[in-house]
This record gives structure tokens, sequence and C-alpha cells, in this order.
């Protein structure tokens, strides 16, 4: 990062400017704030309201006491990469700017005062207790899995289950003594039983008693596109409940019932027959939803949404841990392990971490669209898109299917399209066009997706954080915008 680079840039979510007076209690927020959230940059000897280069020089004891405060006033210590920036201070001296680098961490972090914060936007946010609890579940630190169900038994847990699980991982004990010494299905607090949330939702003879919304929703709208109203377009709603284990067989199995097939006479004289989506594809993001759902959240269910030309799995829940809509396909993270390894058990899970990378080689293999994220609020929305639509997507009964023609792949991505034109554009300006305010909704909801469907390429391809990225529509995407619009 150069000086100029420095005074250039806004305030956002990865970058801030504090002066070398600053508290190092003070200080301590936005370290912790920007580990909390995806990183950043502090650059320290800039003025943060009027830009002016201050510098570090001749403020060493200062200076050390800054340099101290990862380790002395966060908890726990931030690891911070520290680099100096020669540069001539406002008066036009010699001086020097000390640049923090804070890495995104897979901890959360508080400060001196057991006070945690969350780098939203230009702003370092208090989390209440709330969010913060929500935060110790996305980073893995607690699992809400572990966490005890109010009012349940071991009244509300059927044993046949139970066993039918013990029979497929080979435990030769009880199924009490399985629940309690594996997993801490069932402990002992106060002298009473307590029954985990992960229990209930894998063995529960009625899991939505305890979580309504612990469910998945099908539905199949007629068109490409979600109407309301009396332009309602829903001609299928299906729920399904259960245990999650029963979830996962009754949607892969209806979805199944949904699935589009087209048969030909291949070369050989033999019939081929094409599906619109893979088996492995649904069942792999029917699982992926049922797995890491934010259990916690319990206001909406699991929703797959199927339209004429993609089916889209909408799972509550933010990314957990370091997972990006940019690196979900090679990145691993786990919000419910115990409810992940039940359904390894039952051969629903391969290998961990591996799905979504599979079905994007599968469909890039096929010449097909691959798998799309992004964060809508607290949702995350994983697009599919169709294989095919219609028959005519094929050249011949003796050919191989005809990989279909480029669309925005997400609400979002289409409205980036529409609104950029030819030219190379930076972050803050995409937000602007957008009307976006938190670079993070930029991040996943719009550039992410759209890198991903090629709608928009990097003017630095090989260096993804190059600091003075900039983005410009793909040639496929100026196609599609000029006869689309």
């Amino acid at each position: 990062m150069t000086l100029e680079e420095i005074l250039a840039r806004k305030e956002c979510q990865t970058f801030d400017c504090k002066s070398i007076q600053i508290d190092p209690k003070a200080l301590a927020i936005p370290i912790v704030a920007m580990a909390n959230a995806d990183g950043g940059v502090l650059a320290i000897g800039v003025s943060d309201k009027t830009r002016r280069i201050e510098g570090i020089d001749g403020n060493e004891e200062r200076l050390n006491e800054l340099l101290r405060v990862p380790f002395d006033f966060c908890k726990p210590s931030v690891r911070v990469r520290c680099e100096y920036l020669s540069c001539s201070d406002y008066e036009g001296g010699d001086n020097r700017i000390l640049l923090m680098h804070i890495p995104a961490s897979v901890q959360l972090h508080t400060n001196q005062a057991d006070e945690c914060f969350m780098r939203v936007g230009d702003k370092s946010k208090k989390l209440n207790f709330d969010e913060r609890m929500q935060l110790l579940y996305d980073k893995g630190e607690r699992y809400y899995e572990d966490k005890d169900v109010y009012g349940a038994t071991i009244d509300d847990v059927d044993m046949n289950l139970v066993g039918e699980y013990m029979n497929v991982i080979g435990y030769g004990k009880s199924g009490m003594e399985y629940l309690r010494e594996n997993n801490d299905f069932v402990t002992e607090k106060d002298g009473q039983q307590k029954v985990s949330t992960a229990c209930i939702l894998l063995f529960g003879k009625n899991p939505q008693r305890f979580f309504p919304r612990a469910r998945t929703r099908f539905i199949r709208y007629e068109g490409k596109e979600e109407k309301v109203g009396t332009e309602m377009n829903v001609i299928k709603d299906v729920t399904f409940e259960g245990t999650i284990l029963q979830q996962v067989r009754s949607a892969i199995d209806y979805l199944e019932t949904q699935v589009r097939e087209h048969s030909f006479l291949g070369e050989d004289g033999r019939f081929i027959t094409n599906r619109n989506y893979s088996k492995y594809a649904i069942q792999e993001m029917v699982v992926n939803s049922c797995c890491h759902r934010a259990y916690n959240i319990k206001g909406t269910e699991i929703q797959i949404k199927m339209f004429d030309d993609r089916i889209v799995f909408e799972t509550p829940g933010d990314l957990p841990g370091l997972v990006r809509p940019d690196n979900i396909r090679h990145t691993h993270f786990s919000r419910n392990p115990k409810i992940a390894q039940f359904l390894k058990a039952y051969k629903y899970v391969k290998e961990f971490g591996e799905g979504i990378d599979r079905i994007c080689n599968e469909l890039e293999t096929k010449g097909c669209t691959i798998l799309s994220f992004h964060i809508d609020a607290f949702i995350l929305k994983a697009t599919l898109m169709a294989e095919w639509t219609t028959e005519k997507e094929f050249d011949s009964p003796s050919t191989a299917q005809v990989p279909p023609k480029y669309r925005p792949s997400t609400a979002q991505v289409e409205k980036l399209v529409a609104v950029m034109n030819d030219d190379y554009v930076d972050v803050p300006e995409m937000m602007k066009l957008c009307g976006i305010v938190r670079r993070k909704t930029m991040q996943d909801s719009y550039i992410a997706p759209a890198l991903t469907d090629g709608s928009i390429e990097r003017k630095y391809p090989e260096q993804p954080n190059h600091p003075k990225q900039m983005y410009s529509l793909s040639e496929k995407a100026k196609a599609w915008k000029k006869t689309n619009n």
C-alpha cells in the first residue's frame, strides 16, 4: 500500500486511519473488530478526520504502547503484522506511517473490558449478548447443536432411532449408554438429565415441538421469477418435517420427482438419458443445507425454490468461520460437526468439505454454469442452474447437450450487470452504482457470485487482492445486457 493509496482510500470495512496520539485502549477496538470480521489494515500516523499526515517518529513511547495493544488489550491476542511506510509529514519533514495488517481470525476477540466488537462498514460495532453468541457459533468456538434444549427430557428421544444409528456405526452397548457416553447427547447437570439440540434434531420423537421451523420446505414456481400477490406463481408447496435424516430422505426423494429427463438414441444404438440436474448435485445440496444451517435462527426454515431454469437453496445462517463465497469450494468449516458426522455414517456425506467442489467440477466438465453463492441478510442462497431447460438445447439426438446460454445467476448480479458500463470500476464505485452501504454485502452478494458465473472480470486477475483492483463486465455479460435491455 502506497501513501497515495492511503490518502485516496475511504475508511471502510477493511481500512481505517488513526492518529499516533490515539489511546491504546481505543486502538484495541478497531483491531478486535477487524479480527472478528474480514481483517483489514490500520494506518497509524494519519488523522482519521482530516487525513493529515502526522507520522509516528518522535513519539517512540506512544508507538511502543500501540505496538503492545494486540497483546496487552486484546483477548486473546491478535496476530498483527506491522509494516513501516516512509513519508513526508504535514510539516514537510521525513517521517513514517505504521501499517497494522490484521488478519481475519477464527477466534472471537474482545478488548480488555471484555467487550466484543465487529467491523461493519466503516464503524466498529459493539455486539450485544445475542450477537456475540452468534459470532461464537459462526466461528466454531461454541456449537449451538451442543446447547441443552429447554424442557426436553429423555422421553422426547426415540430410542428406536438411536438403536438404528448404533447398528449403522457398530456400537454394542445400550441406547442410553450411547447417548450418555458419546457427543454429550445426554448429560447430567444439577441432578437433572439434559438433552442436547443435536440429540433432539437427530433422534427426537417430534423435533418440531422444540424447533418449529427446523424443517425443509420445497416451493415450485412457474417461470423464472418469484411473484407475489395476484401474480403469485407457486404451483407446488411441500414441507418436510421430522428428524434431519427424515427430512434429507424425503426432500431428496421428492426433488427426484421434479427432475426433467431427456432420452435419445446414442451413436451405439442405445438409449441415453440426460437429466437437467444431476442426482449427486441434488443430494449434496439438500444434505449441505440440513447439515450446515444455523439452527439457532428459529424464524425461518430451509427453503428449496425451483424455477424453470434453476434451483435456489436458501439456508438460514451466514457463512461460518473463514468461509466466503469466493473460497467456499476449498475452505471447509462445519457449523454442526455432530450432525455432519451422523449423516456421514448414513453415506450422505462422503468426505468433509469436498461436496461443493465436486459439484462445481462436474458442472465445469459439462460446460455448465457452476454453483453461485450470496448472502441475503442472514440467509445463504446457493443457486444451482439447470444443465438444460428445453429439449431444443440439444444439437441432435446423437450429440451431447449444448451448455445453457449465459444469464446472471442472481437478482443481485443482474442488477450489477445493469448498472455497470464497459469501463473498469473499483468497489466503492460499484457500491455507489448499486446503492449498497456495506462493503461486505457488496462483496458477498454481488461481486463474488458475479465472478463465479463469469459476469465480471478483474483488472488484475492474477492478484485478486491488488490494492488498485477494479472490475469490468465480461463479454458475455455485455452481450446479455445488450439483448435484455
